[in-house]
């Protein structure tokens, strides 16, 4: 299983944001890369204003959506 989490540095122990479904002394393979605070900062203010942008959108199709039958339909 492969999977990336962020975690926390404190007093000498990395601590995750999200839990982990691992078994008690699970061995694993930590690759570390530092996560700057401003780049953190820009990706949620941009996703802030991405989802602000879509709020504001005036796209409308009007029309009915199609089914799923259409959408996955083969030729």
């Amino acid at each position: 299983m492969t999977k990336v989490i962020e975690a926390i540095y404190s007093n000498g122990v990395l601590k995750p944001v999200e839990a982990l479904e691992l078994p008690e002394q699970q061995r694993v393979r930590l690759i570390v890369q530092v996560i700057a605070a401003d780049r953190r900062r820009a990706r949620e203010e941009a996703f802030k204003r991405l989802r602000e942008r879509i709020a504001r959108s005036k796209f409308s199709y009007g029309g009915p959506l199609p089914t799923r039958d259409e959408l996955h339909e083969r030729f």
